[in-house]
This record gives structure tokens, C-alpha cells and sequence, in this order.
């Protein structure tokens, strides 16, 4: 529309003419919206807001006396407040690009007494404080000409050819060097222990893996050997067995002959014991019937007391055949004829006691009969 201005939103629109501004000001001050100005009765004029810096190179002397070449930058822009654009309307709205070398200089000014104050040591290691004490001079001085600062950095120091500032930084070299190679000494230390100690667990894994694998070997060959051993083992039992059935064997056998020695030769030896047994007997009744006979002098008495004992002898006759083992080879007939030859020996024996008195004839004739049968060839009975 025709006389209706807006200024942009980085700008202040300064309209002169008419009735003054705030405080005495010699324009109005429009800032964010529009306003209707009268054409030909009113000017109007646009002030920047907008951020605007500033570079300073300037070579400071220290309080050391060294001069140091010092680069910094300074960010700053009109202030957003009434006063500070008017401040800066009244200054720099026909030439704004003053703002920058005006701010300039009196940055270089506030510099190069702050750094007259310090030592090359301080300024180095200390740059934010430097910039600090700058920004904190020059605050007033730049609200006066409705300027606000945002930050100052220092870019660069350099102290030119003197080389006092290399020498500052060797003792920190040195000691960096020395950190970096003691971090570069514990680095290739941490290295080598590291190999080492892989190389620990490589050798540590192949031990592991060959008795792993020295014991598989030996299952498997113990495998095998059992099952190599499997046949032998087998035909070995079956041979024990064998020799423990052998063995049942020969001691049935060994009780089988010892029953049979028992047979032909104890059994005989008892019935021939028992022989002489039955023979001393008669020897000793012969004597004592003798003696009997001697003392009586009675032969008639003599007679009847062999009679008496005849059956007796007779009897011990019989008992010393009751251990033997007799065979009878044929039958009842035997039996009869061992009956019989019991009976026969005892008569025999008491006839002959009669005709012969002496005690010799006695015992001669007693054992001759007893031993008759055994000594026999009619093969009818034997004594065993």
C-alpha cells in the first residue's frame, strides 16, 4: 500500500520528520511491524540488526617486553534495545559499515593494554581470560555506540622470530615426547605381552588338543586290543573250562581208584589182620586149656573142656572172616560149603588136640586148618 512500510526482521526502521522520538530521539524507532509514513512529510531509513564481525591483528608488547602478533575476532551486532539502536542510528546509519572498523580499533586498543599486563606464559595458557578481560573493558565503551559484543577469540599468537614461545613449548615437548614414548614403550610392552599371551593360549589349546587327541588314540587302541583279545580270551576260558572238567574227572577217577586200592589191598590186609587175631586166640586158650589139663591131670576132663570150647573157636573162627570181603562164585552151593569148612576146621582142630597133647601141636595144627581154605584149589570160595 501506498506510504506503509515494514521493515525486515533483522532491521529497525528509523522514521524521521514529523513529531521526535522516545526520550528526545530525533526519529521514531519501528521495529517487527509495519507503519503508514506519509510520503514527502516523512523519510524513513532502515538500520541492520543483524550479527556483524570484526578481525583485529594487532601487535601487543607483554609485560615481559616481548611482542607478540595477536589475531582475534569479534562477533557483535546493534542492540535489540530502543537506546542501542538509537545510540547506533546517530552514528552509523549513513555509513554502517563503520561499525566494523570502529569496533576494531577499539578492540586493538582494550588488547593491547590487557596483554601489556601479562606474561607470554599466561597469555599462552590462559587465552579464554584474556579474552574475558577484553570483552569486560570494552562492554561500557561499546554500549555507548548502542553496539553489543557476542564473543571475542583469540586465533593466533605469535611471537615472530624470537622463538621465545617454542622455547616455552620444548620443556612440554620434551615432556610430551617422553609421555609419548613411555605410552609407545607400554603400548609395544602391552603388545608383546598380548602375543605372548596368545601365543600362551595357542600352545595352551594345542597341549589341550593333543591329550584330547593322545587320549582318543589310546580309547581306540585300547579298542582295539580288547577286541584283538576277544578271540584268545574266549578260546582261553573255553580251555579253562575244559581243564576244570578234566580235573573233575581225574579227582572222580582219583576216588574211584582209591575206593578200588581199598578194596585190594586194605580190605585183604584187615582180613589177614583179623586172621592173626583169631590165631593168637587159639593159642592162648590151647595154652591155657593146657595148663588146665597139667593141672588137673584128668584127661577125661581135659577132652570135655575141648569140647566146651570148640564151639568158641569155632565162633572166633567165623568173626574173622566177618571183615573180609568173600565172593562167592557159586551161589547156595557156597554158602554151604563155607558153612561146612567153619564147622570141619573146628573138629579138625579139637582131633587134634586130642592126639597131641604139647601146646605146639596145638597151635600148629589150630593155624594149619584155619589157613586151609585159603589155600584150597576146588575155586569155591574165596577170602578176601
Amino acid at each position: 500500500m501506498f506510504g506503509y512500510r515494514v521493515p525486515a526482521p533483522d532491521e529497525a526502521m528509523l522514521i524521521s520528520g514529523g513529531r521526535r522520538g522516545l526520550g528526545g530521539a530525533p526519529f521514531r524507532v519501528v521495529t517487527g511491524h509495519g507503519k503508514f509514513v506519509l510520503p514527502v512529510f516523512r523519510k524513513t531509513r532502515f538500520l541492520s540488526l543483524a550479527m556483524a564481525e570484526a578481525e583485529v591483528v594487532e601487535k601487543c608488547v607483554t609485560k615481559q617486553g616481548i611482542a607478540l602478533t595477536v589475531r582475534a575476532v569479534i562477533a557483535f551486532k546493534v542492540g535489540n534495545d530502543h537506546e542501542s539502536i538509537v545510540n547506533a542510528g546517530q552514528r552509523f546509519l549513513s555509513d554502517q559499515e563503520q561499525m566494523s572498523v570502529l569496533t576494531g580499533r577499539i578492540f586493538a586498543g582494550h588488547l593491547r593494554s590487557i596483554i601489556g599486563s601479562m606474561t607470554v606464559e599466561e597469555i599462552v595458557t590462559e587465552r579464554q581470560k584474556l579474552a574475558t578481560e577484553v570483552l569486560d573493558t570494552s562492554k561500557a565503551e561499546m554500549a555507548k555506540i548502542g553496539l553489543h559484543v557476542d564473543s571475542l577469540q583469540i586465533q593466533s599468537i605469535d611471537d615472530g622470530a624470537t622463538g621465545y614461545i617454542e622455547a616455552m613449548s620444548q620443556p612440554h615437548k620434551a615432556a610430551i615426547q617422553r609421555a609419548a614414548k613411555i605410552a609407545q614403550a607400554q603400548a609395544n610392552q602391552a603388545s608383546v605381552e598380548a602375543e605372548q599371551a596368545a601365543a600362551r593360549k595357542q600352545a595352551e589349546f594345542a597341549r589341550q588338543t593333543a591329550i584330547v587327541q593322545a587320549e582318543f588314540n589310546a580309547e581306540v587302541d585300547r579298542a582295539k586290543a580288547q577286541a584283538d583279545q576277544a578271540g584268545p580270551l574266549a578260546r582261553a576260558h573255553a580251555q579253562q573250562e575244559v581243564l576244570a572238567a578234566q580235573t573233575e574227572l581225574a579227582l572222580k577217577q582219583a576216588e574211584l581208584r582209591e575206593k578200588e586200592l581199598i578194596a585190594e589191598i586194605v580190605k585183604p590186609a584187615q582180613a589177614d589182620a583179623e586172621r592173626i587175631r583169631v590165631l593168637a586166640l587159639a593159642e592162648a586158650e590151647r595154652m591155657k586149656i593146657q595148663a588146665e589139663a597139667a593141672a588137673s591131670y584128668d584127661r577125661v576132663a581135659l577132652d570135655r573142656m575141648l569140647i566146651d570150647q570148640l564151639p568158641q573157636i569155632v565162633k572166633e573162627a567165623s568173626a574173622g572172616l566177618a571183615g573180609a570181603n568173600v565172593n562167592v562164585l557159586n551161589g547156595a552151593d557156597g554158602l554151604g560149603e563155607i558153612a561146612a569148612g567153619l564147622v570141619g576146621q573146628g573138629l579138625t582142630i579139637l582131633d587134634s588136640v586130642r592126639k597131641n597133647l604139647n601146646g605146639d601141636e596145638v597151635g600148629s595144627a589150630v593155624e594149619r586148618y584155619l589157613g586151609g581154605p585159603r589155600g584150597s584149589d576146588d575155586g569155591a570160595v574165596e577170602v578176601r
